[in-house]
């Protein structure tokens, strides 16, 4: 006889009608209360939105005075499929970074090979010195070309050229230069702010002995936008979600008020948002307003901290020491590890909300090596997928309202334009790559702010691994020897 399938979501209601004695009414309370303070109805993500397109269209008017600063890129030359050559790329973006090259083929050959290496910040360079930090990334940087195999080829006569994905609040002044406004996503580095990035790696990879020239400074969205826009035309706008996140899109000269009398009012460009910056109409707990003064930018980068990958896990702890110190969740004590800032990461999160298992021996698993929750009943384990859920769906409905601001910006401009065709988000970054839940939720909340019709148009597709490609692209786009493509 066949076995008898029962639904996963059948599983977890029949788990929600059992008697869970061993929580208490105050910790029942937490959760309850947690989960109103998280919700993002319908009205919320438009306010939200409306919000978003509100303080683009200010950002692009002058700066300063409003969240988001509207950054223009200087990329206005997207990659054609006519760049040939072997290019490198550094990603810096979070706790890891990236070096990538790539042999380009031209229209025909398109991308012939890549390779890459990921390589961990030690955590005492995110609180060092500016020296420190890109002299570690530089050296590693040379250690990785020096494994250049016989399938890359560089042409005769050219310098390495490299595009430099930096993916922190920079105020851009052209497409190889840019001054660092701020450290976000936990980095804390002495020495850099108001200095040109790309002067600081330059400098580093000469102390290093490495012949290399950076023709292309970007941050990951601008990356996995200008990578998505290779393969294809329809490609407007990029996100990133991961450790940070952030936003970028096409927008018309046109609509640049402030760069009006710089540049050619003609044309686009990328302008990159820092989304991660807006602040208004956003659902937010005590635990988040705790966690934000807790933090190393008090006040600052607020739907980063309540959307981004380094953030959920952190929230969700807070909620539940709040429960260990004044419920029985926990035996009316909180054990050590939970007392540690940042132990519960995202993946976490994702680990137990994808436990189907009907005693959530996963979750339990999570809860003891992790937490040192012992011994925790099947009450616990399910309060524990609530507050996980609470978390991830603000966290994906308020991306996908962002998302939603940007289009509805975008097609005000163009007189309806936007909607009426097919228009491409690409996303990239671990947190969109690896946690079903929150690319669920980021989707509803598009289709149910745009309608079932329009948002057919809005194509959101995962731009793997784009923000370093795409850099690569940009410096062949951007190459001192492009009229030899």
């Amino acid at each position: 006889m066949a076995a008898l399938m029962i639904p996963a979501n059948t599983l977890a209601a029949k788990r929600r009608m059992r008697v869970r004695s061993s929580a208490s009414r105050k910790d029942h309370a937490i959760v309850k209360e947690f989960r109103e303070g998280c919700a993002a109805p319908l009205p919320v993500l438009r306010r939200v939105a409306e919000g978003i397109a509100a303080d683009m269209r200010k950002g692009l008017n002058s700066d300063g005075g409003h969240s988001l600063p509207m950054i223009p890129t200087f990329v206005n030359t997207l990659p054609s499929g006519n760049e040939e050559g072997l290019f490198y790329a550094l990603d810096l973006g979070g706790t890891n970074f990236r070096v990538l090259r790539v042999q380009l083929g031209g229209k025909d050959g398109r991308v012939i090979d890549t390779e890459f290496e990921q390589v961990a910040i030690p955590q005492d360079l995110m609180f060092g010195t500016s020296e420190e930090l890109f002299d570690f990334i530089a050296s590693r940087l040379g250690t990785f070309v020096q494994k250049e195999s016989g399938k890359f080829h560089l042409p005769s006569g050219r310098l390495r050229e490299i595009g430099f994905t930096f993916s922190f609040p920079v105020k851009q002044t052209s497409i190889d230069s840019g001054i660092l406004i701020k450290w976000t996503k936990g980095f804390a580095v002495s020495g850099t702010a108001g200095k040109d990035v790309v002067s600081c790696l330059n400098q580093a990879m000469d102390r290093q002995g490495l012949d290399m020239r950076v023709s292309a400074l970007v941050n990951d969205t601008v990356g996995t936008l200008a990578g998505a826009r290779y393969w294809d035309d329809d490609a407007m706008v990029a996100v990133i979600l991961g450790t940070g996140t952030n936003a970028c899109y096409v927008e018309r000269m046109d609509c640049i008020p402030k760069l009006q009398g710089h540049l050619p009012a003609n044309g686009d460009m990328i302008i990159n948002t820092e989304w991660g910056a807006f602040h208004d109409s956003l659902p937010l707990t005590e635990f988040d307003k705790a966690l934000d003064a807790a933090s190393i930018n008090p006040g600052e980068q607020i739907l980063e901290k309540t959307i981004s990958g380094m953030y959920l896990g952190e929230v969700a702890r807070r909620v539940f020491l709040k429960m260990a110190e004044s419920g029985a969740m926990f035996g009316g004590s909180a054990p050590d590890k939970l007392s540690t800032p940042f132990v519960l990461r995202t993946p976490h999160l994702c680990a137990m909300q994808q436990d189907q298992s009907s005693d959530l021996k996963l979750v339990g698993k999570i809860l003891s090596d992790t937490l040192g929750v012992d011994d925790s009943s099947l009450g616990i384990r399910e309060m524990a997928i609530d507050i996980c859920d609470a978390i991830v769906k603000r966290g994906g409905r308020l991306a996908g309202a962002g998302i939603v601001g940007i289009l509805q910006k975008m097609d005000a401009d163009s007189k309806g334009t936007i909607f009426r065709k097919r228009t491409v988000v690409a996303m990239d970054g671990g947190l969109y790559e690896n946690y079903p839940h929150y690319r669920k939720y980021i989707k509803e909340a598009v289709i149910g702010l745009l309608g079932s019709e329009i948002s057919k148009n809005v194509v959101i597709e995962h731009s793997k691994d784009g923000s370093g490609i795409g850099a690569a692209l940009l410096a062949a786009a951007n190459s001192k020897y492009a009229r030899e493509f």
